[in-house]
Parts: C-alpha cells; structure tokens; sequence
C-alpha cells in the first residue's frame, strides 16, 4: 500500500516519495481555466496549500510529477510561468511582526527569481516584484495561502488591537494587485474566513468567489467515489481488523464518521486529515479536531449561549457576515468547519446549516458539556454512557438521578443564575452526544418534541419542563400525539416527562406513560 501523506502539503514530496495522491488534477484544470482571480475559503487541514502546491508544479511545467494523472495530457507543457507562492503560515509574522515579515518574504521569493528589488515600502516591493517578473519571464502566477491567518490568530479580545493593526498592513499589501493586473496571469487566494467584511480586498473587487460555486464543490477533500477507489487497499487493511463488519457496514460507518461537508449541499466529502488519520490508526477518534480545540469558539458559544447548532435555517447574507469587532457566531462556526450546508434552497437563498459529521458533533458536543459543567472535556463521556444505559434497561427513574448528578458537579454560584436556557442546553447537549441513539428536538406537524430515544424494544418521547410539573411534560406529549409517527414501529412507546426545579437546581419532578 502507498504510504499515507498525513500532514504533508507539497505535492512534489508526496509523488517523489510514493505517497498515495488522490486526484484532483482534473478539477484543477477546470477553475484555472475558467478564469484569472479566484478566492477560496476552506477550514483549516482540508487541502488548500496542497492544491496550490499543484497549481505550483503546473505552471512551472513540471510534466514528469503529474505522470498517469488526469492532467497528464490535457495540458499544454510549454505553459511555463514564474510563480510567486506566499504562505503566511511560514512568514513568521508572531516573532518578526508582519511587516518585517513581508519584507523579508518578499527578498526570498526575489531572490529565489535572481531579483534584487529596490524599492523600500512593503507593498511597491510586492509590486516591483511582479512587474519586473513579468516584462523579464513571463506574466506571473501569484498564489497566496492562508492570507487571513494573521487576523485569525488574534480574535480574543484582549489581542483585537493586533488584529487591526495587521488588517491595516495587509490592506495595503493586497491593494496593489489590481493596478498589477497586466502583470498577472493567475491569481489564486485561499483562506478560512471569507474577505468581504475584512475590507482587506476592498481595493480588488475582481476577485471571483468559489467558496459556495459547485463547481468547486469537490475541488478539496475526498468524495465516496474517490474513497473507495484510491484507498481500497487501506479499506481491506481496515477490514481485516473490524471482522464483524462488512464492507459495506464498514463504509458506512466511515462515512458517518468523516463525510459530510459539503459547500453546494450536493457534493459530500471527507475531511481529507481525518480520512487519513483514520486509515492509519484504523480507530473511530476526533482527529480533525484534536489539531486545533476551538478554544475560542467554546467561548464564545457559552457567551452567547448558542448550543443548538443542528438544522440551522440561514440566509445567504450570513456568509458575508465576518468583520474583526463583530464577529458572527454562525457564520464562524460555518467557515471553520464545525457546521456546513446540508441543503440550499436556491429559490429563497436559504441554507441548512449543520454538524458535518460524527467526529465534529461529538468532539463540540463534549467541549461544550465540559465547558457547562467546568470540567474536563473527556469526563463528558460519562455521563453520556450512564444515560444510554438507563434507556436500554428501561429505568427512567435513572435519567433524572444521572441528570441531577451532573448538577451537582457544578459550583452552586455558577448555577444560582441560570435560567431554563442553561438547563435544556445541558441536557440538549448530553442526548446530541449520543449521536445515532437519540434524537434530539425533532419536529413534527403538531410541533418540537424535546427528544426521541430509540432503543431495541421501546422509543422514549421526552418532553421537559421547568417550573412546572412532569405531568404538564405528558399531558403536552399526548395532546400534539407526539406519537403518532411511531405508531407502525412495532415497539412499545413510552411518555416521559421530566420537570426542572430552578430554585432547587435539579429535576424534582419526572413521571412515564404508555403511548
């Protein structure tokens, strides 16, 4: 089997050393033929800087790289181009500082095309680098990677002033593109947060967008098709350790796990490092997200008291919505890669939002409750198995013990101002983690029930209460016929109503009945 390229970005190692490369030459060939200004946002580890390493390679005319790939014959060699590739995530901008950051990137790429530039300001420097690149060679591909990097990296409030101090610099470097335009054949921009509120573009208006284009939709990560050709080898490895799994059940468990993202809510893929990761280890585990905890995101969402992320109903203008001092929640959460589009209703400009995936649902999920309940992350884990259990055994009496046990953990001044938000987040949260098992706020025509459990024999109907009674809880339940859609399933259904006492801090109340 050919090795797995975890973590490496270049595209030229991974085909010298025989790493296992899938194929994204033809839909490169189809949007750098389609136009000269692209931008492209993506969550971080998901194979932007390998795709303009490959952009690289092309125009440098590099044919005996893209041996037996799809580009192989489809382009015209001769087209050779200098290539200026900026990476801010190398330039070194945290010890430096960002201006002495890009002067002396821009002396290394000079340098790399035998020019000594002459100017003095950062950003005639950038200027003065592609013209003469382009009146001495040829007209110039310019590859920026990670181009908002210097700005994400200082969102915490107490590191805003940094934020704007960089946006200023990089405002002016970026505005000298558009006067450079006679000298540039292909521009290609790449990030994790969208640039329209940024006002770092403001000045290059020409840029074409294809975050949400489906043409672009597969353009990084790995569709199904992609996975079961190119890592089939690696699929049977896997088999050969889940021998109670068929091939099938195996992908589809894979698939729950690791697919999902989707930019046009059509086109699914996988999270390329995670898809890797998983073959190697051959273990279902949060590897995406392990690279980089959302610390500030956590934050943020207890702030904002924002947990119910699933089926999220969003207006196109939401993808705009990112400045420095007004940070969107959902919009961040949607261009980091913790929510992406399941559908698009293209007639109204709305789009669903939700949780990509298994890992990034159970992963947030657990850092929320740990965040809620002022405890580690991994503990969350506990309570969640103590709750599937108490279903499957049928004790729901246990549910309300669990529910108040984690109340308990929490510091009695914490919980002393927290009203029914903080309560239904708790246990919304819990029931999320269980992922398959329950259901959690699941519509119907008569409205919301709070959750559904299914276990072999029996589906739960919850519904919760606070400051009120269990019985208001059931009488709710058989007052909408919450079970009506269950009726065919051929288990025994079960109301469980559960009351949340605010004074007390816990569950005083909770009562069942067959539906």
């Amino acid at each position: 089997m050919q090795k797995l390229p975890i973590g490496i970005q270049t595209f030229r190692e991974i085909i010298d050393d025989n790493y296992l490369y899938v194929d994204k030459t033809e839909q490169i060939h189809r949007f750098i033929e389609s136009g000269k200004y692209f931008f492209l946002s993506r969550p971080r580890r998901f194979g932007k800087s390998l795709t303009l390493s490959t952009i690289k390679e092309i125009y440098s005319g590099s044919r005996d790289l893209f041996k037996g790939l799809w580009i192989e014959n489809q382009w015209d060699w001769n087209k050779i181009h200098p290539v200026v590739h900026i990476q801010f995530n190398e330039i070194g901008y945290s010890t430096a500082g960002l201006e002495t950051a890009l002067h002396k990137m821009l002396e290394r790429e000079a340098g790399k095309h035998g020019i000594v530039l002459k100017e003095t300001e950062f950003d005639q420097k950038f200027r003065e680098l592609l013209e003469v690149l382009a009146t001495t060679k040829k007209k110039v591909v310019l590859l920026i990677d990670e181009y908002d990097k210097p700005l994400i990296d200082y969102l915490e409030k107490e590191e805003l002033p940094i934020a704007f101090g960089h946006q200023k610099i990089l405002k002016s470097f970026y505005s000298i593109i558009k006067s450079a335009d006679p000298y540039i054949e292909l521009l290609v921009i790449t990030g994790v947060s969208k640039f329209s509120k940024v006002s770092i573009f403001s000045d290059l208006n020409n840029l074409d967008d294809i975050t949400l284009d489906e043409n672009a939709a597969d353009l990084v990560g790995y569709t199904q098709a992609e996975l079961e050709y190119f890592f089939e080898p690696w699929i049977n490895y896997t088999l050969e350790k889940y021998t109670d799994l068929s091939r099938e059940s195996l992908l589809e468990l894979i698939k729950k796990w690791y697919n999902g993202y989707s930019w046009d809510g059509q086109v699914r893929v996988y999270n390329p490092f995670s898809i890797l990761s998983f073959f190697k280890k051959r273990s279902f585990e949060d590897y995406w997200f392990k690279t980089g905890t959302p610390t500030f995101l956590i934050k943020k969402m207890k702030e904002d008291r924002y947990f119910k992320l699933d089926e999220m109903t969003v207006n196109a203008l939401l993808f705009e919505s990112y400045s420095l001092d007004n940070l969107e929640l959902r919009s961040l959460l949607f261009q980091t890669g913790y929510l992406t589009v399941k559908k698009i209703d293209r007639f109204r400009g709305l789009y669903t939002l939700d949780y990509p995936n298994r890992e990034v649902e159970q992963a947030l999920n657990s850092h929320l409750i740990g965040s809620l309940l002022h405890k580690s992350p991994d503990i969350s884990a506990t309570p969640v198995v103590q709750l599937e259990t108490a279903f499957v055994q049928n004790e729901p009496e246990q549910v309300a013990v669990i529910i108040n046990d984690m109340l308990k953990s929490v510091p009695s001044l914490l919980l002393a101002n927290q009203d029914e938000h903080f309560y239904h987040a708790l246990v919304h949260l819990h029931f999320r983690y269980l992922g398959f098992f329950i259901e959690s706020e699941v519509h119907t025509s008569n409205g919301r029930m709070d959750a559904v459990v299914h276990t072999p024999e029996r589906i739960f109907i919850i519904e919760f209460k606070i400051d009120e009674s269990a019985a208001a809880a059931l009488q709710q339940i058989t007052k909408k016929d919450y079970a009506a859609r269950f009726k065919t399933s051929g288990k025994q259904l079960v109301g469980l109503g559960i009351n949340f006492n605010t004074e007390k801090r816990c569950v005083d109340d909770w009562a069942t009945h067959s539906l």
